[in-house]
């Protein structure tokens, strides 16, 4: 099957992100990771080891993601904002299996892309709050509940803490090098009710679900590690 630009096979349907692109992203992102911080990770045994399964992410920084792909047990395949997707960055993510998403417009093409990492038995890795933020996981966008109910995978939620607590010397958009940062990996949930129901109301219900899972998770994960909320 030749490959055509932005991703897509011969008539027109969307190439699957590449497993073996995510394992060499999540190569780099240990050695680029571990390098320069000191991530300290509780928790990884909770994600199951094979088959489909959501990361549910906080997101307080930028380095949340790439931190993620380098301290997680498996190859993750994030969908990211289109925005990143600048310059040279843009066909590196795309070969390490990331996915770009327009987050203004029901974007198909990543939605596809995302349900196909799952049916591959993959990770898929979501922001659910849609942007950074303060990283409270207090406003979730409906996407995180459509994928979970249409693919049937489980959630696990994920807290990366110290990311944003305090600014680096050399490089100020950065924690402090060197300076650890805490990923808790949470025990995996089924975001439906059980009936396999699809419908906006079914969504709502397990948006709020989730909701209530994640939120409970960040706070445990902030006992358990002594962190703050964001940064002061």
């Amino acid at each position: 099957m030749r490959r055509h630009p932005r991703g897509r096979a011969e008539g027109g349907r969307p190439v699957t992100p590449s497993a073996k692109g995510a394992a060499v992203g999540r190569g780099i992102g240990i050695g680029l990771m571990y390098g320069l911080w000191k991530p300290r990770v509780l928790g990884a045994w909770r994600v199951p080891a094979a088959g489909p399964v959501i990361l549910a992410v906080n997101h307080a920084h930028a380095l949340d993601g790439p931190m993620l792909m380098g301290t997680a047990p498996r190859p993750v395949h994030f969908l990211i904002k289109q925005e990143a997707f600048v310059g040279p960055l843009g066909p590196f993510l795309e070969r390490i299996g990331q996915l770009k998403v327009d987050r203004s417009s029901a974007d198909r093409t990543a939605i596809t892309g995302a349900l196909d990492v799952l049916a591959a038995g993959g990770v898929l890795g979501i922001f659910p709050e849609g942007t950074r933020g303060e990283g409270d996981f207090a406003s979730l966008r409906a996407g995180l509940a459509y994928f979970a109910v249409r693919s049937g995978a489980p959630i696990v939620p994920v807290a990366v803490l110290g990311s944003s607590e305090r600014r680096g010397r050399l490089v100020k958009g950065l924690p402090p090098l060197r300076g650890r940062v805490d990923v808790v990996f949470g025990d995996p949930f089924e975001a439906g009710d059980g009936s396999g129901r699809r419908t906006r109301r079914a969504l709502d219900e397990a948006t709020v679900r989730i909701q209530d899972r994640l939120t409970a998770h960040l706070e445990n994960a902030r006992r358990l590690t002594g962190r703050r909320a964001t940064l002061e």
